[in-house]
């Protein structure tokens, strides 16, 4: 069950407060009958017609892609640059990412047109974990892990505990690769961390978020989520267990 307004918001046919004001002017009818309370709720098999004429609901989507380098993760772009729906042609609903992964960041990203389950999974207080692989230059200490894990300090804060781990370790190009997890979202966090730490990113992709992965998928790739992956992510931030 949905608020009345929201429905109509996201069918596209108004903004929710111009919803909330046709349905106080008796312009809504919901089974045939005007109903002008602000607090109805409606489920997806009642019939909702706004001015007379009956709502088409969208569907609700819910993808996982794998970005490539070098786009946007947005809907448009007002450099002409290429942005995440541009990988979805066959995806007629008007869908969005959940978060964001930066030009140059490849990796796992959720799009979808359900604005609850985005705030959801973008909230910091739900903890979803993020997985990084990120190349860096120079061998960062064992110290300077425990130093990411324990938190780093930002010109906008100090990041939250995170769990830091050495993958490889080049000596002769003086390069390595490090394994970063987090659950907050702070613009440009990973590189940001890395670089606080003097080791800056020269590459960087996410490899996970909560239980899902990339497996199976090329950059610039998309699948869509299962109606079961839909309902753990949900669970997994309503609990507060991003973790698992």
């Amino acid at each position: 069950m949905e608020r009345l307004q929201k429905v109509i918001a996201h069918a596209g046919i108004a903004s929710r407060r111009k919803a909330e004001e046709l349905i106080l002017e008796g312009k809504v009818k919901v089974n045939g009958k005007i109903v002008t309370e602000l607090g109805s709720k409606v489920s997806s098999n009642d019939k909702v017609e706004v001015n007379e004429i009956p709502l088409e609901r969208e569907t609700k989507v819910y993808l996982l892609m794998y970005k490539p380098r070098g786009v946007i993760s947005a809907v448009t772009d007002d450099k002409n640059r290429k942005v995440v729906t541009d990988f979805l042609p066959e995806i007629k609903e008007r869908v969005y990412p959940v978060g964001r992964l930066d030009y140059d960041t490849s990796g796992l990203l959720i799009l979808t047109n359900d604005g609850d389950f985005a705030n959801l999974l973008m909230h910091p207080r739900y903890e979803i974990h993020k997985t990084y692989v990120a190349k860096v230059k120079g061998i960062p200490s064992k110290q300077m892990l425990r130093q990411l894990e324990k938190g780093i300090k930002l010109e906008d804060g100090m990041t939250a505990p995170a769990k830091a781990k050495l993958l490889s370790a080049d000596k002769k190009t003086q390069k390595s690769i490090i394994e970063l997890t987090i659950h907050e979202g702070k613009n440009r966090q990973v590189r940001r961390m890395f670089e606080a730490i003097g080791h800056p990113v020269q590459k960087l992709k996410r490899e996970r978020y909560a239980f899902l992965n990339l497996h199976g998928l090329n950059a610039g790739e998309v699948r869509e989520l299962s109606p079961h992956e839909v309902k753990q992510l949900r669970a997994l931030a309503e609990t507060g267990s991003g973790n698992q």
